[in-house]
């Protein structure tokens, strides 16, 4: 048998995969079903197709992009994914002739390349994951984000020149330098590198469940 080939990551988004809306009903989102446990009832729940996001993995296991659920719910229905995690709750998405395990992570069936990307953009989610939510400056649990050398004073907005900061630090550094106040950073900031890094940058907050595989640990 001969070996099969990689398919191109771009397939994908050109495979023409979409849901299909009850007849006469324009739907926003998902409805699932939430399996009542000892209570003989279930609960039924909407999942905004355009808010919740699914880890997709390739067949390696390697972190490839954050999709909408919507196509997530799609690939696993066409055969072409299969849910790793599903939702905590255990929630499923019915369909006319089944239903699936509202996924919070998925692996393609197949192999697919994916191609080099250089620069790593900036964002809030990336920068908070590389400084795992710690302040730069005393170590406490991070809630923004602070220019080293502020804007106002020709600071710019890059990796190296951005870290997570709690709001108190934030607050008592204002637009003063660190030799101003006598404070030091605890790491210096640097601009990441991998897959998994632009994958941060497109969402918002990433779901427990993915760091295992984003290579941060779960505790």
């Amino acid at each position: 048998m001969p070996d099969r080939q990689p398919t191109p990551i771009g397939a994908l988004a050109n495979a023409g995969l979409a849901p299909v809306a009850p007849s006469g009903q324009k739907q926003p989102g998902v409805h699932a079903v939430v399996d009542g446990e000892g209570s003989g009832s279930a609960k039924p729940v909407v999942f905004p197709w355009g808010r919740r996001k699914v880890l997709l993995l390739n067949a390696t296991f390697e972190p490839l992009t954050a999709l909408p659920l919507r196509r997530a719910v799609v690939l696993v229905v066409c055969g072409k994914a299969e849910v790793v995690h599903g939702d905590p709750a255990g929630a499923v998405v019915h369909s006319s002739t089944s239903q699936v395990v509202v996924p919070s992570v998925i692996r393609l069936s197949n192999y697919v390349r994916v191609p080099y990307r250089g620069r790593v953009p900036l964002t809030r989610a990336g920068l908070m994951h590389r400084d795992r939510y710690r302040c730069a400056y005393c170590g406490g649990r991070a809630e923004t984000i602070d220019h080293v050398v502020p804007r106002s004073r020709g600071g710019p907005h890059s990796w190296t020149n951005c870290v997570a900061c709690c709001a108190k630090c934030n607050h008592r550094k204002a637009d003063k330098l660190l030799s101003e106040l006598g404070w030091r950073l605890r790491v210096v900031p640097s601009a990441p590198r991998g897959p998994h890094w632009r994958l941060l940058a497109g969402v918002a907050e990433a779901d427990p469940l993915w760091l295992p595989y984003l290579g941060e640990p779960a505790a």
